[in-house]
């Protein structure tokens, strides 16, 4: 089951920092969905995913609002 963190309204770098701190009790194999409204989340997310170790499974863009599905490794 996937936990959401919703990021929307915050700027940069609290939509990392937040992310950073909530993938921390992600279970392992469970997975994250982070929305957020800033824009630099479009790389900084991917980055912190690819810094971190975890597996960045989609990342979608509707409505001004940024969905990333984040899954912690098994």
């Amino acid at each position: 089951m996937s936990q959401v963190l919703d990021l929307r309204g915050l700027n940069c770098p609290l939509p990392v920092l937040r992310t950073k701190k909530a993938l921390k009790a992600v279970p392992k194999g469970e997975s994250l969905i982070v929305e957020a409204t800033d824009p630099a989340t479009q790389a900084d997310i991917p980055a912190l995913c690819e810094a971190a170790g975890f597996k960045l499974l989609s990342a979608t863009e509707a409505n001004g609002i940024y969905t990333f599905n984040i899954q912690h490794p098994a």
